[in-house]
């Protein structure tokens, strides 16, 4: 009856006996699997793949942003829900800017953002309830110990107490932070605080997840757990878009890649669908990659050479 993901949940209310909360004149009704179904629901997570409510986890329409100029140019995306999406280009693509737009970070000039057929633009506040956002430096309280900044950030999510303190340690065990549970962040590396970083932005269980360059100064070991967890995450429904620029991971990881330069989104697809691009079938994803900016970038100046002439002449 239940998604697979919620077979740990489900022995732990079991467990705890928690599904002895519902009312009793409703339980006699009640068989154990619905009176499971009905205390998730009090819960506020939810016993259905997150994948199932949405078709798109993501919609980007005619997306712009200008600083002292364009940063993103009427960039528009579509990514389905249960899908590992890189977003890949040269520094100065716009990748960040654009996802910074998508978590309600920075206001956009111009366009639409939908997340799970939620209006980004237009009710903030839902749509940030099924997102997490971890930016390529962790931020998280030096004071704290995981344990703490865990139930910190469910407290702010108002998760049940009991359920966010299962999670916590679940989370905490998955990215190897079980032993380090109750020291301080203050004298963790940079990747320990990665992690923490990013199993608080997974407490609440949200439905897309948005990773600005997330295996930055993390060991082989550390990004071995952490790409483990992301990829358990899209087997359950859940949706990861993630900018890196190591390409070997986004090869390996990705269902499909984005690559975006100068604000655009200049190419879209699979592996295999990329690769006739570069124009030879057996190149890897760097050497499409390099073939496609470089190729942009040769037409972008080509075209930036036509303005200025025409320009001239008139």
């Amino acid at each position: 009856m239940f998604h697979p993901c919620c077979d740990r949940r489900l022995k732990f209310i079991v467990d705890k006996g928690l599904s002895s909360r519902l009312p009793q004149s409703t339980c006699r009704f009640l068989s154990m699997d619905e009176r499971l179904f009905r205390f998730a629901s009090m819960w506020k997570f939810s016993m259905r793949s997150p994948a199932s409510e949405a078709v798109f986890a993501l919609q980007i329409r005619n997306l712009q942003k200008s600083f002292s100029a364009p940063a993103v140019d009427d960039l528009s995306l579509t990514i389905r829900a249960g899908e590992f999406y890189a977003l890949l280009g040269p520094n100065g693509a716009g990748k960040t800017t654009t996802l910074r737009m998508v978590a309600g970070l920075l206001e956009a000039d111009a366009g639409d953002v939908s997340i799970c057929g939620i209006d980004a633009f237009k009710d903030t506040i839902a749509a940030k309830r099924v997102l997490a956002w971890v930016p390529d430096e962790p931020m998280i309280y030096d004071k704290l110990t995981p344990l703490e900044y865990l139930e910190f950030v469910s407290g702010l999510w108002s998760l049940d107490a009991d359920f966010a303190r299962f999670k916590a340690d679940e989370l905490l065990e998955q990215f190897g932070l079980g032993p380090h549970a109750d020291e301080r962040c203050q004298g963790f590396s940079k990747g320990m605080r990665q992690k923490v970083a990013l199993a608080g932005a997974l407490i609440h269980e949200p439905r897309l997840i948005i990773l600005d360059e997330p295996l930055t100064g993390l060991d082989a070991g550390s990004a071995r757990q952490v790409k483990s967890v992301l990829r358990g995450l899209v087997e359950k429904g859940v949706t990861v878009i993630m900018t890196t620029h190591i390409l070997e991971v986004a090869e390996r990881m990705a269902d499909r890649i984005g690559i975006i330069a100068k604000g655009q989104l200049i190419a879209e697809g699979t592996l295999e669908e990329l690769r006739p691009r570069a124009g030879e079938s057996g190149t890897s994803l760097e050497d499409i990659f390099l073939d496609i900016v470089n190729g942009s970038a040769e037409a972008s100046a080509l075209r930036d050479a036509k303005r200025r002439s025409q320009g001239a002449a008139a």
